[in-house]
């Protein structure tokens, strides 16, 4: 991509987050992004197809680095089966401050996707990261399996719920605008919480 065009988008891309952030997708206008840009509506469109194109790319990235951190978080707690001891199985699996830390750390883009992306695709977000949360916990019942720790049955649905409780739960700190260290301490005591009771079903 040549340097002027570079840095039009670029332009374009801190414009639009900021544009978002006020009005929200579906009140945000492509002119006003242009105008704020130096650049008329047309010329928005030869760096994005579509105003959801443009969301997107604020958002994506931040959405992809959070489903890696998912995945990387599931092999430390896979390959640390074997060295925890089953008392403290649940205190030491903690993944809820890691997420929130990420989640902090591009506060912008979570803010987009939580509090203002009605009329996209992101609005089904909570639901895609509750079943993802699912998928890794299921797979990490199965090892404790095969680890010969003791794992009680649950309805799948009755799981579905608790599970998308807890994830709701976790992003109300981007709805009420939750500061770092308010989210932190928050996210230990969704620990407290959920963990004890995650425990109590899965493992008593």
């Amino acid at each position: 991509m040549p340097r002027d065009k570079t840095i039009n988008h670029e332009k374009i891309i801190d414009a639009a987050c900021k544009e978002f952030l006020e009005y929200g997708f579906q009140d945000a206008s492509m002119r006003r992004i242009a105008s704020e840009c130096g650049m008329s509506a047309s010329g928005l469109y030869k760096h994005f197809e579509s105003k959801e194109d443009m969301f997107a790319a604020l958002v994506d990235p931040a959405i992809n680095g959070l489903y890696e951190l998912y995945h990387e978080l599931e092999t430390e707690n896979k390959n640390a089966l074997e060295t925890i001891e089953s008392d403290a199985l649940w205190s030491e699996q903690s993944d809820t401050v890691n997420i929130m830390s990420y989640v902090f750390d591009h506060i912008d883009e979570f803010t987009l996707i939580i509090s203002k992306s009605q009329g996209t695709r992101y609005e089904r977000f909570i639901h895609d990261v509750a079943r993802l949360e699912e998928q890794t916990t299921i797979r990490y019942m199965k090892e404790l399996k095969k680890a010969g720790r003791k794992v009680n049955v649950i309805s799948r649905k009755e799981f579905h719920l608790l599970v998308t409780s807890q994830i709701e739960a976790m992003f109300q700190v981007v709805v009420h605008g939750f500061s770092r260290k308010e989210a932190i301490h928050y996210a230990e005591t969704l620990d407290k919480f959920y963990l004890s009771a995650w425990e109590t079903f899965f493992t008593k």
